[in-house]
């Protein structure tokens, strides 16, 4: 079963951001139930979030909503960024090198600090040598005033001299095994796909199961952020399958969203149209294309 929260962070991503950013907590407890998370998951999950720094929580009466914090508006719109590449630019030859010193107090404000440049797409090229092949200065100083790390890490943009750069590619990422979740996440879904076109088109998916399929959806392609820098062409090796993975979670994100757009607003609106806060807004079928400004 799927984690509350990544769920969550989906659900934001696809359809909350389109409304204020903002969702009451009963909201998102009727639509995790469609996926059985029960209710003390849910608020478990929202307060750790908020706890995260992601949400931010206000109460009207009884009644607790949820909004996204600029935090938590920037990692889903960095997260759209990268699994559309969206203003992807040409390879300058240059990487970004961060080295961390040992001066961390703590470990676990270290390891967060290399969790999220795991996050990122950053590879591990030595125990202290993080590097990438994409342009995320404005991200490394965003990351070195939440960390605080103005003497725990030195940051380089340089070129490889030492040989070819997919030398690099193979130390720092196991290009490998990318390629191989690659081809399995194509063979799983490409098989669904036919299928779900066909019920569709013969009107045998439900809203709820569209819903469901794409949150699904969205949730295993998101995995791939973790591993997968969004390497430049240059980089590639011959038979790469990343594209084709793309192009698939493309076609089947947009098959998908108009029968679960129309689940979420049938359970949103229902439960929100109260609210002073809600826009005159909707959520369009291709919404992780739609970025804010």
């Amino acid at each position: 079963m799927a984690k509350t929260q990544s769920l969550i962070f989906t659900i934001y991503g696809d359809y909350i951001r389109h409304y204020n950013n903002r969702i009451w907590v009963g909201s998102l407890i009727r639509l995790l139930e469609a996926f059985d998370h029960n209710p003390q998951s849910v608020r478990m999950s929202l307060s750790r979030m908020s706890r995260q720094g992601w949400l931010s929580i206000d109460k009207e009466g009884k009644k607790s909503f949820y909004t996204l914090t600029e935090a938590g508006k920037s990692r889903l719109n960095t997260a759209a960024g990268r699994i559309f590449n969206i203003g992807k630019e040409r390879w300058d030859g240059r990487w970004l090198m961060v080295v961390l010193q040992n001066r961390f107090d703590d470990a676990r404000h270290r390891q967060a600090f290399i969790r999220e440049l795991e996050w990122h797409g950053f590879g591990q090229l030595s125990t202290n040598v993080y590097i990438t092949p994409n342009k995320l200065h404005e991200t490394m100083d965003r990351l070195s005033v939440k960390y605080n790390l103005e003497d725990k890490v030195d940051i380089f943009s340089a070129e490889y001299t030492a040989g070819e750069n997919s030398r690099l590619i193979q130390r720092g990422w196991n290009i490998e095994e990318i390629n191989e979740r690659y081809e399995s996440f194509f063979e799983k879904y490409s098989r669904d796909y036919v299928l779900d076109r066909q019920l569709i088109a013969e009107g045998g998916l439900t809203d709820a199961e569209c819903f469901i399929k794409r949150v699904m959806l969205t949730h295993e392609y998101r995995k791939f952020l973790f591993i997968d820098p969004g390497f430049p062409a240059e980089l590639l090796p011959g038979r790469w399958l990343g594209h084709h993975a793309g192009q698939l979670f493309s076609d089947y994100y947009q098959l998908l969203g108009r029968g679960a757009i129309e689940f979420f607003e049938g359970v949103f609106k229902a439960d929100n149209a109260y609210d002073s806060m809600l826009p005159d807004a909707s959520v369009p079928t291709d919404s992780y294309l739609e970025m804010e400004d």
